[in-house]
Formats: structure tokens, sequence, C-alpha cells
């Protein structure tokens, strides 16, 4: 499996020589007791544990203990059986009929159902949901329509002839539908808890684990789901997911032997992280990008695109990743390396010498309308987390050493972040990051919709819509590709963002916990792993 899982990033062979593998961590499982729990760094407080309703990595990392997909992600990133034992395709390649395990259950005893998954996907795709993963089912016969207000939830294209069957019709073909289904949105909820409760989704699941407690602010406690058909392959009894926006704070408890597995690094630690402990520093390039995104309906970067265009020039990723000291690649575009199907577009001014790309980053400030005369003020937000912080702060200083920006740095944590970014009126550039929920351009561009949930700038191209629309109802590879393509063309040509960086996942593992697979989306489920006795 890991020979696979390398051969599915090859782009990343020469980078990942950098760091000496592919985001394994083992030793012998024999070499001492299993121990009971397993402590997990967490980034940040996860807003939500609904399938629903959650967009952000950190809901996502506790949701896959949680719960589980028809489908679910192999270490190479291949989608494998999930509750689904496994499922047929009809010769059109628009008809999917999945067959659901007889010994699925929920953590209560129940059988899951296939009705489970046509009611979960339904709540996603129904507008009074307000779903932010709503477009994830867009393929789904009937789901843009919904989605759009139009027609009913209960026209959604999946049915349940049987309790273990279920149909899915998609509006094209689209060969990448199974690993599509093993995001959080397509995962089942319990549908006779749904009718009755407000808040169906957190004390049943049919994951490895179940949740039992929360602790605002401090902790996350899963145990050992107990009817999860897979079992006997889970090997930990408990999960404590201790939360942490610091990544020191992460490393000062990873030191004193409170985690055991830290979801992040700090920047500056790196060094002595390698020197001293190069065998539990886990570093791995990911599907995922860091951007900043332009407010495109308010304030001064709303309608000049020359402005735009002078502050995404006037930084110089190479030092700034430099800075940061995890060798992130420099991006120049939004598409990482690694996507199936696509060559990643850049923006043709990459390869100037710095001398030339701050005169013309010069240039085109002056043509936007500023000077020293007539100074920029912006206002960047950002959430708290130290790496996110030391990259606003380096760019800041870009602008103010080229352009003579001033720059506010609006600082909010987490859970404030995630709703004031909606809110325009409170930022000129706001801090983003794409991380892939499957292997497919579309995961990444579909988030340029005009009505696009995600589309936090406000950007809305008809063309951009159009080639989307086209690549979506196609089937031909080579069609996709070539749509897919000048859509990202016409977003860097728009400059409706600033790509900065492609992302690493950076972890400390500590020497007993063993089966540790990150994979290119990033997941590391704990289902995977044990803990043995030092």
């Amino acid at each position: 499996m890991l020979r696979n899982r390398c051969s599915a990033l090859w782009l990343f062979t020469g980078f990942l020589a950098v760091f000496g593998g592919c985001g394994q961590h083992s030793s012998s499982p024999n070499s001492g007791k299993v121990r009971a729990e397993l402590h997990r760094g967490l980034g940040a407080e996860p807003p939500s544990i609904d399938p629903a309703a959650a967009s952000d990595i950190n809901s996502d990392q506790v949701m896959r203990d949680l719960y589980e997909g028809l489908t679910t992600e192999a270490p190479t990133g291949a989608a494998i059986p999930g509750v689904a034992s496994s499922w047929d395709v009809d010769p059109t390649g628009k008809i999917y009929t999945f067959h659901i395990r007889p010994n699925a259950s929920w953590s209560n005893g129940k059988p899951v159902r296939a009705g489970d998954f046509v009611t979960a996907w339904q709540r996603v795709v129904d507008p009074k949901t307000g779903s932010p993963v709503a477009d994830t089912l867009r393929l789904v016969a009937g789901a843009a329509s919904i989605i759009a207000g139009k027609t009913s939830p209960d026209s959604l294209g999946a049915t349940a002839p049987t309790e273990n069957m279920l149909v899915v019709r998609l509006e094209e073909p689209a060969p990448y539908f199974p690993e599509l289904l093993t995001h959080t949105a397509a995962m089942p909820i319990y549908s006779e808890h749904a009718a009755t409760s407000r808040n169906p989704l957190t004390s049943v699941s049919n994951g490895p684990y179940v949740l039992e407690s929360w602790l605002n602010g401090t902790s996350i406690k899963l145990k050992k789901n107990p009817f999860y058909w897979d079992r006997d392959r889970v090997h930990i009894p408990s999960v404590e997911y201790q939360i942490t926006s610091d990544d020191t704070n992460q490393l000062a408890r990873y030191r004193a032997g409170q985690l055991d597995l830290t979801d992040s690094v700090p920047p500056n630690a790196l060094p002595d992280l390698r020197a001293a402990h190069s065998t539990e520093l886990i570093v791995v390039p990911y599907l995922a990008t860091a951007y900043y995104g332009f407010n495109l309906t308010a304030g001064p970067t709303a309608h000049n695109i020359a402005l735009r265009q002078a502050l995404t020039m006037a930084i110089d990723r190479r030092r700034l990743v430099t800075s940061l000291g995890f060798g992130q690649l420099p991006a120049y575009g939004f598409l990482p390396p690694g996507i199936r199907n696509y060559s990643p577009q850049q923006f043709p001014w990459m390869n100037l010498s710095d001398e030339a790309r701050i005169a013309e980053a010069r240039r085109l400030f002056a043509m936007a309308g500023y000077s020293t005369n007539k100074p920029l003020r912006l206002r960047l937000l950002y959430n708290s987390n130290v790496g996110v912080k030391r990259t606003a702060i380096v760019v800041a200083a870009m602008w103010k050493e080229t352009l003579g920006i001033e720059t506010e740095l609006i600082d909010e944590e987490y859970r404030v972040f995630l709703e004031t970014r909606h809110d325009r009126s409170r930022w000129d550039i706001l801090r983003l990051g794409w991380n892939a929920d499957f292997n497919d351009a579309s995961n990444f561009l579909d988030i340029f919709r005009t009505i696009s949930n995600n589309n936090d700038e406000g950007y809305s191209n008809a063309d951009v819509d159009r080639l989307l629309d086209q690549a979506e109802l196609s089937g031909d590879p080579s069609i996709r590709r070539t749509k897919f393509e000048t859509v990202e063309r016409d977003v860097l040509t728009d400059y409706a963002i600033i790509p900065l960086y492609y992302f690493v996942s950076k972890r400390l593992v500590q020497p007993y916990v063993i089966g540790l697979h990150v994979t290119p989306l990033n997941r590391a489920p704990t289902k995977e792993l044990t803990i043995i006795d030092r």
C-alpha cells in the first residue's frame, strides 16, 4: 500500500525526497501492550460535527472518526468500500448502485439503511439547510435545481429500493464519483433520530467512534463504537482531541508526553526537530493551496484590476516560503501539482526577475491611482494561528516595502473568523486555504461559481460559470481538462485571488504510535493507528 501511495504522488517525487518518506510512521506492533487512549492535537475547535454544516479541516478530522460514507479513502487516496461493500455502474456511467453492508450499524445497534443516505443527502442540498458543502453533491441528478430552490429535495436522484440498496443517478458520467463520496457531505445521518431531534448528529454515529464528551475550547473525547462493522480493525479504545490553535503549545504538550500526535508544528521549531527528532517529524505535500481572496464587491480592490495585479506581483513568494521554513512550494496559480488529468495554470509573469516584477507592480499601483501622495490602507483578515499570522506579517511587510501600503492585520479566533469572512464590510483581503476533498480539478474550481457558498470574494464571471457547467456535463476527460484549464486561466487573469503557496502537512508522531499514513488529501484517520506502551 505504501508503494502505491508513493506512485500516486509521483509529481512530488523530488519534493518527497527532501523529507525522506511518504508520511508513514511504523514500528513493530509486538513491542508492548496497546494503550487505552490516543491524545491528538486539534488546531481549532470544530464549528460543527454536522456533515451538512461543516466545511473546515478541524471538523472534518473529527467527523471522519465519527461517521463513514459509502466509500472511504485508502492510504493512496483511492476510494475503497466503506458502508457500501461494493457498487455497480451501468453502461452509461450515470447510474450507480451501492450495496450496503448487512452488518453496517449505528452506534445504538440499529442497522444503517440506504434510506439514511437519502435523508442525509436531501438535507444537504435543501436550500433551507444552507449547507456550505451542498455543491459537493451537485453531480447527483436534480441537485443543482434543488440547491437553486427550483425543485423539492425529494426529487434528488438518490433512492433506496431496498434497505440495503442505494441507487444514485448522475447528471453526467463522473468516473471520480466514488472518490467524491469520501467527502463528509456524503455521510449518512440517523434518519429516525433526525425526525425527532433538533441535534441528531452527535449522540448516534456510524463510524469507528462515537462522541463521548465535548468540553468547549478544551477537548473532544470519542470512544470506540461497539457496533461498527469493521470494529476488529479499530485498535484504540478511545481518543481525546486536545483543542489548541497555538502550534507552540501543541509542541510543548507533545514534549511533555501529553500529546501522542500533533496536527501541526511551529515553523521556528523545524531546525531543531529535524536535527533531534527526525524520525518523529512527518512532513508531506498534499493537495491544498494557501491564498488570499480579494473583496470584489466593495472597497479599493473591488473594481480595480490594476491594483489587484500590483498587490499580487508585489509578493516575493520564494522569500515567503523560505521565511515559513517548511518547504512549501511557491504558488503562481491556484491548483497544486498532482491533480489528475490536469496541467496547473500559472501567472505569465512568474519567471520575471525580482527587479522586473517589482517595477511592474509599482507601475500598476500608480496606474490604479495610488502613490506616496495618495497612500493605500488595507484590512487583512485572518484566523488565529502562528503560521497564518507569520504569513500575514511577511506579506504586509512586502506590500509596505514595495508599494508603501499600510495594512491593518485583523486576527480573529477560528470560529469567529468562519463567520466574519462572509461579511465583506469587514475586510479588503481575506486569508483562505483550499484543501482538496477529492482529486479532481472541479473540486478546486467550483468555488469560483457565482452561486458557490465558498465564493467568499464575490467573484462573478459568466464565462467561468458557463465553462464549469460544460465541464460538469461532459464525460470526456480531454474536454473537461481543456475547460478547467481555461477556467483557471480566467480566474488568474481576473486577479480574483492571490495564490501564495502549496501546503505541506506537518506532524509530530510519538515513536509508539504506529500505522500512520497521511493521504494525498491530508487525512490521517485514527482507525488506522495503534498506540503501544513505551
